[in-house]
């Protein structure tokens, strides 16, 4: 049996979970995704448009990220974008593609990417408390059966509990990839 405010704290704590995790995909680790480089702004028809809504971007191997724009006369204005985002790529025309190599990362840089992931796993964590704290205010506020009430509260807290659980075992596994060299 669901209940309105279940749903709710449900759909919100998922919300945070999903957030934080997009956040965690934005961290490189050394490796090549496309992530990290689609939302870079590029200007382009007198516009400003993401990377990925005018360039096919792929990983042909882990060191490097490959940018195909779907209008050749777009490469140098991609190229630019890229520099002037500060991700720490240098990019390199050939023809009709893009190159990004990526740099290899320090020990010291990896770590400042473990503290940032920290960081990220902590304001989601913080994010599922405060939708667990407004599930629970908005519980009191329906004045349910106490039975009934009780039994929300437990599954309000095992939406938490998992919640939390999720965003840790995501870290955890971000960690292991900044960390492997």
């Amino acid at each position: 049996m669901s209940h309105p405010i279940l749903n709710d704290a449900a759909a919100k704590m998922k919300k945070a979970v999903d957030y934080t995790l997009h956040e965690f995909s934005a961290i490189h680790t050394g490796k090549a995704t496309p992530a990290m480089v689609e939302g870079v702004m590029v200007e382009a028809y007198g516009s400003n448009l993401r990377l990925k809504e005018c360039a096919a971007i792929s990983t042909p191997d882990a060191r490097m990220i490959q940018i195909q724009p779907w209008d050749a006369g777009l490469s140098k204005a991609i190229a630019k974008g890229i520099q002037e985002a500060n991700l720490g790529f240098n990019p390199i025309v050939d023809g009709k593609l893009i190159r990004i190599p990526l740099p290899e990362m320090s020990r010291e840089r990896r770590l400042e990417f473990v503290k940032t992931a920290h960081k990220l796993a902590e304001d989601g964590r913080v994010h599922v408390r405060n939708v667990r704290r407004d599930a629970l205010e908005a519980l009191k506020k329906a004045k349910p059966p106490e039975d009934e009430a009780k039994r929300l509260e437990k599954d309000i807290q095992t939406m938490t509990d998992k919640a939390i659980k999720d965003i840790g075992d995501h870290l955890a596994h971000k960690e292991k990839d900044l960390l492997a060299v």
